[in-house]
């Protein structure tokens, strides 16, 4: 039996504001985490104004916000029971005959259509914003070695004259540029011949393209280049899928994306976990809710909330702590990544339910 329109919007509302407040405090946490940490990074750099540095935060921001959505949702739910069962309005509506069920339609309600559209908007949007940071992090950070993250590239390559090692200072997502490169040159025999270092790399059908580069021969003087081309055999689909992780491919992309990569003839687990996970969203906010409901319906003069609501959280905790295991177990191939995507999302959903019956209905 469905809950009635009027108090349904009610409760609605204040399931939506309760996680929305805590998703935007969260949010505005990391951002401001996120800012003070570019702004020492940049030091003097040039270019890299506060300006930019806000801008670069807020580009940045919204990807690793994605990842506390599951804690939002248990939060905001958990405050938002506990304020009604404060005001006494869970007693009032237990008194009219609604029962524990029909109250919480409207927050799973909720927590489903936040689930629907992260996965639809947020998810997407934020993958873009994140390509667009690398982008600038390449062109400001790459040429400092004062402002380097510390989380350099490398990668090996095999000409027809030897082979290069490659080190580069950041990728850009979804494509195959490289920026704050270094190429080191050998011989067939071993030999140190050269090495290159260069702002910008990219990789086109059987050569890379070096932008502003410099040219340091044993036993010459050092030479600069507008562009400067060298072969090679790398694939760029494979580069592509190296320095794309899943989580930055867009979820309307990722069909596609999975397509191109097997057709390629890479392997594209990541990626089908990360579609996966993205699919079961829904259904994991609805887990967080009941998770939330099982530790928060109780009468506060009864006494005993506050172990309540610390159950909660570790029971969250212990979902995530889950999910994040399967998420590796699928992402190494041990496990399908159906399995690891949908199992914490069933399981918690699941194991609220269970919870609510032996509350509610004993």
């Amino acid at each position: 039996m469905l809950i009635g329109a009027t108090l349904g919007r009610y409760f609605a509302a204040r399931f939506l504001r309760t996680i929305l407040g805590v998703f935007l405090t969260v949010f505005a946490l990391v951002y401001t985490l996120d800012f003070v940490e570019l702004l020492r990074r940049a030091g003097d750099t040039a270019g890299a104004s506060p300006g930019l540095m806000a801008q670069l935060s807020l580009y940045r921001t919204p990807a690793v916000a994605e990842g506390v959505l599951p804690f939002a949702i248990l939060f905001g739910s958990m405050a938002a029971l506990l304020q009604l069962s404060r005001k006494l309005e869970l007693v009032v509506a237990r008194a009219a005959g609604i029962s524990a069920w029909q109250f919480l339609q409207p927050g799973l309600f909720v927590a489903f259509g936040i689930g629907a559209f992260t996965v639809a908007v947020y998810n997407p949007a934020s993958a873009l914003m994140k390509q667009r940071s690398t982008e600038i992090e390449a062109k400001i950070f790459a040429r400092s070695t004062k402002a380097s993250s510390g989380k350099d590239l490398w990668i090996r390559q095999r000409g027809l004259d030897g082979q290069s090692i490659i080190r580069a200072e950041t990728a850009v997502e979804g494509t195959t540029s490289l920026a704050g490169v270094s190429i080191f040159n050998f011989d067939e025999t071993g030999r140190f011949v050269s090495q290159i270092e260069a702002a910008r790399a990219d990789l086109r059908e059987g050569y890379w393209e070096l932008t502003e580069a410099r040219l340091m021969a044993d036993g010459a003087p050092p030479e600069s280049f507008g562009t400067y081309l060298i072969a090679s055999t790398l694939d760029r689909a494979q580069i592509r899928q190296r320095f794309t992780p899943a989580e930055s491919v867009p979820f309307w992309q990722l069909p596609e994306t999975i397509s191109r990569t097997e057709r390629a003839g890479l392997d594209a687990t990541r990626y089908r976990l990360q579609y996966g996970v993205l699919m079961a969203r829904p259904l994991l906010f609805i887990a967080m809710v009941l998770v939330a409901a099982s530790v928060s319906l109780r009468f506060f003069r009864f006494g005993g909330v506050g172990r309540l609501v610390l159950g909660g959280v570790a029971a969250g905790f212990l979902l995530y702590v889950a999910r994040q295991v399967l998420e590796g177990l699928g992402a190494s191939g041990i496990i399908a990544p159906t399995v690891a995507a949908w199992f914490p999302a069933v399981v918690g959903s699941l194991l609220g339910t269970l919870t609510l019956l032996y509350q509610e209905d004993g």
